[in-house]
């Protein structure tokens, strides 16, 4: 009865979030049962136990006469928001959540099914590792899971929550899901622990510095979602799979929009005057998107692009802008990165893209080089050129060189694309353009300074804006800022029954 009463409690709370789900302190502190978790993910009463009497097969070292059910998950199916969702949460107060043969076996049986019928399967990860005393065998155990996860990407949605430890050859499956969750200050990942690391490395470093949450939410870029409790994590990926469709086959879900007026005046204020002042993305998304409904990815990795998922008239998208409130919105290593994994996912699973581009180039410097911009670029642009979903651009300050071409460009098969007045489309800025082309005229000239803004002026009045590229075809319009949602309801409609033929072939060859 307790139980139950905790269990209303805590979905009560989860109402109350508005998406952020709150949560008292002393839940906050405590970690929930793995069938609390699923009870709590699931809609209520919906879940469908599987293997429940399944016992671990190994009785070595201390487990001679010891009875485990379960073997330490607890897998099954049920429903979120009326969807079929098939999830498994492993028990770590069943011998650590070590993963066993039969533990193993239920897993990869839970992904088979959801595979065969076509639905998302959700992974609550809380484990110590491989269950050391059946040896090899939880070594295959591991790669049998590794192996569905691999069958299934692309298929069917997968997500991993991390709601404990995960070290190890743990921390493969989820990273071979789409998605990963993690809770603060509760959970973590890595491959070697502190201790290991201490051995062989000679570092001090705490479990929370080297694979907590925010580490892998900033520094690696790991973790997608960084939740602030088990709660809170729980309703964040109830919230990204009303985003989703179920499988590869199906459209993305469409809820209920009624139109009205589409115009966002806002809009025509938002681009400082000053080409060179920055401003935030993120308040352009919301005056296109419908109210409330973004919901941003990596939101503190690589901040200087944007990536997540929202609904334009009822419909799910995937949105990636440049951020000039960072870095000026320059594509680098990490964002390239960041942005193709997230393109590639949409084009997985039939999720139309909109992309919002002011970049003035890819980060310059040794580091960038050294450490491979050039093939980290490379699959930003991969990504899109390969994506046969509607695609559709909106310029709204600088697209200057190559990443001009990176960032969903008409030459690289975008649908659309539309330009803003502010819009300057060209090989780079007026004035490096200025100084390169005019170097020797400013070079001789008795005052260099006004020559240089001289020839500035003139290669902006001919480059900076969008029209030559209109009048080449590259931009399909220039359309005023306040027209935009409404521009985009239209052209995405247009574009909901695209089909692409590809050429024939096993898979291409992304520069990973």
């Amino acid at each position: 009865m307790k139980r139950n009463e905790r269990l209303n409690e805590l979905r009560a709370q989860a109402k109350l979030g508005g998406g952020q789900a709150r949560i008292d302190a002393q839940h906050a502190k405590s970690k929930l049962t793995a069938r609390e978790r699923i009870q709590l993910f699931l809609d209520e009463g919906s879940f469908e136990e599987m293997g429940m009497l399944v016992q671990h097969r190994s009785h070595l070292f201390g487990l001679e006469k010891q009875k485990f059910l379960g073997d330490g998950v607890v897998t099954g199916f049920g429903t979120v928001n009326g969807r079929l969702t098939y999830v498994f949460a492993q028990d770590f107060t069943v011998l650590g959540g070590s993963l066993a043969e039969a533990h193993a076996e239920k897993i990869v049986r839970i992904m088979e099914l959801a595979m065969e019928n076509g639905a998302p399967v959700i992974g609550l990860n809380d484990s110590g590792g491989a269950r050391i005393q059946e040896g090899v065998v939880s070594l295959g155990g591991y790669a049998d899971i590794f192996y569905q996860n691999t069958r299934a990407s692309g298929v069917i949605p997968q997500l991993s929550a991390i709601m404990g430890p995960c070290a190890g050859g743990a921390v493969y499956s989820p990273a071979l899901t789409d998605f990963i969750f993690m809770v603060e200050d509760s959970s973590y990942m890595f491959v070697t622990g502190p201790n290991v690391v201490k051995t062989v490395t000679h570092e001090e470093v705490s479990a929370e510095e080297l694979g907590g949450a925010s580490a892998h939410s900033v520094k690696s870029g790991v973790t997608h979602f960084s939740c602030a409790n088990e709660l809170a994590c729980i309703e964040q990926i109830k919230a990204l799979l009303s985003y989703l469709p179920q499988n590869c086959e199906e459209l993305p879900p469409q809820i209920g929009y009624t139109p009205a007026d589409e115009s966002r005046p806002a809009l025509d204020s938002l681009i400082p005057e000053n080409p060179n002042q920055p401003y935030d993305i993120r308040e352009v998304i919301d005056q296109l998107v419908d109210e409330s409904s973004f919901l941003e990815v990596h939101k503190d990795f690589a901040e200087n692009i944007v990536v997540g998922m929202a609904r334009l008239a009822g419909r799910s998208i995937g949105v990636v802008a440049n951020q000039p409130a960072f870095l000026a919105g320059v594509l680098d290593i990490r964002s390239s990165q960041k942005a193709a994994r997230f393109v590639r996912f949409c084009d997985c699973f039939n999720i139309p893209l909109l992309v919002l581009e002011d970049v003035p180039g890819f980060l310059p410097g040794t580091d960038q080089e050294w450490n491979g911009i050039i093939t980290n670029g490379a699959k930003l642009l991969y990504a899109f050129s390969e994506a046969t979903v509607p695609r559709i651009t909106v310029i709204t300050r600088k697209a200057y060189g190559g990443a001009y071409d990176v960032m969903n460009s008409k030459h690289i098969g975008a649908d659309m694309n539309y330009a803003w007045p502010t819009a300057e489309i060209a090989v780079m800025g007026a004035k490096g353009a200025a100084e390169i082309i005019f170097r020797k005229e400013i070079k001789e000239a008795a005052d260099p300074e006004k020559v240089l803004a001289e020839k500035e002026a003139e290669y902006a009045e001919e480059f900076a804006h969008p029209y030559r590229a209109a009048a080449r075809g590259f931009v399909d319009d220039v359309i005023l800022p306040n027209q935009t949602r409404e521009r985009l309801i239209r052209s995405f409609k247009m574009l909901e029954n695209k089909a692409v033929k590809i050429p024939a072939k096993k898979h291409g060859n992304i520069p990973l």
